[in-house]
């Protein structure tokens, strides 16, 4: 049986893991931009469109940077 109403969402997320969600969200946003440029080539909301996926991929990579910061031991360990 399928549920009418969906469950909430769950808003423990650690620092990691809304990056992470945040990340992936991009990616979607990105590959529905791609995909209406492929749809629409010749539309004069292409540029912005083009745009759009140029912020994108920047925002992703500032999300990644930042995941990798979180990630990254807080103490660099010495190895002997």
């Amino acid at each position: 049986m399928l549920k009418i109403v969906p469950d909430p969402p769950h808003t423990s997320h650690s620092l990691e893991d809304t990056l992470i969600q945040a990340t992936d969200y991009a990616l979607c946003a990105q590959t529905v931009a791609h995909q209406a440029i492929l749809l629409q080539p010749k539309s004069p909301a292409s540029i912005l469109i083009m745009a759009t996926m140029h912020e994108l991929e920047t925002l992703r990579l500032l999300l990644e940077t930042a995941l990798i910061q979180v990630q990254m031991p807080v103490e660099p360990r010495t190895l002997h």
